[in-house]
C-alpha cells in the first residue's frame, strides 16, 4: 500500500497534482471538465448534505437551495487558489483550512469523478493514479511561482500558444485577470502581491523571468 510523505497541516498551502492510470485521459469532453469544476466546488465545504450525483438529480430550486445554504454558512475544508484542469491529469493548488481537509476533499471529489466518468463511458478500474502528489509551499514567492506554474501548464505542454492561453477554459486565470465569476477559486493571496489582473498575466507570460525562476520551484512542480 503506497504511504504518503507530506503531512498536511491547517492553514498551509500545496500544489496537487495526479494523473490518469496509464496518463489515459481523464476530461475528454466539455461536460467532463464541467463535472469535474463542478464536483470540486462541491466537495470544498465541509459535510456535504448529499452525494453530488444524488444533488444533481433534485429539481433546480431544490438544488440551488442545499447549495445556497452551504455558501451561506462558508465551512470550507480548503480553499482552491489555482487550478487547470488537462486532458489527462490535474493541477491544484490548495489551503488546507480544516484538519484532514485536503484528504478528505481529494478523496470526495475524485471517487465522485471517477464514478460519474466510469459510468458514461461504460468502463470499470481505477481512473486516476492510486496517490495523488504533494508538496507543501514554504514561501510567498513559491505561492506566486507555483500559481504560474499551474495556470501556464497548457501553454508549456504546447496545447496552446501564448496569445490563445487566456482562452484556455479550464484554469483559474481568467479569474485572476478579468476577476471572471468561479465559486471554486479564491486567488486573493496571490493577487494582494500584484497591482490588477492584468498585471498577473504580464508576470505569468514574462518567459525569460520564468525561465530564472525555474531552477527554484523545480521540487515543487510533480510532473
Amino acid at each position: 500500500m503506497p504511504f504518503r510523505k507530506t503531512v498536511f497541516a491547517s492553514e498551509q498551502y500545496y500544489h496537487i497534482f495526479n494523473r490518469g492510470v496509464a496518463s489515459q485521459p481523464v476530461f475528454i469532453t466539455r461536460r467532463d471538465y464541467e463535472r469535474f469544476s463542478t464536483t470540486l466546488s462541491y466537495y470544498q465545504f465541509y459535510d456535504p448534505p448529499l452525494r453530488l450525483s444524488k444533488l444533481l438529480q433534485l429539481s433546480k430550486e431544490t438544488r440551488e437551495s442545499y447549495l445556497s445554504e452551504m455558501y451561506a454558512k462558508k465551512n470550507k475544508i480548503v480553499e482552491v487558489v489555482a487550478y487547470c484542469f488537462m486532458p489527462n491529469h490535474f493541477h491544484l493548488l490548495l489551503k488546507q483550512v480544516r484538519e484532514g481537509g485536503i484528504s478528505r476533499f481529494l478523496r470526495l471529489s475524485v471517487n465522485s469523478y471517477a464514478k460519474y466518468f466510469n459510468t458514461k463511458n461504460k468502463r470499470g478500474g481505477s481512473l486516476f493514479q492510486d496517490m495523488f502528489k504533494a508538496v507543501r509551499i514554504e514561501s510567498d514567492e513559491q505561492l506566486i511561482h507555483v500559481s504560474r506554474y499551474v495556470h501556464i501548464n497548457p501553454l508549456v505542454s504546447y496545447l496552446v500558444i501564448a496569445k490563445e492561453l487566456l482562452n484556455f477554459p479550464w484554469s483559474s486565470l481568467r479569474t485572476y485577470v478579468f476577476g471572471q465569476e468561479d465559486k471554486l477559486v479564491v486567488p486573493d493571496i496571490v493577487l494582494s502581491n500584484f497591482k490588477n489582473g492584468k498585471d498577473y498575466l504580464k508576470f505569468a507570460l514574462d518567459q525569460e523571468n520564468y525561465g530564472k525562476e525555474l531552477e527554484k520551484i523545480k521540487h515543487l512542480m510533480l510532473e
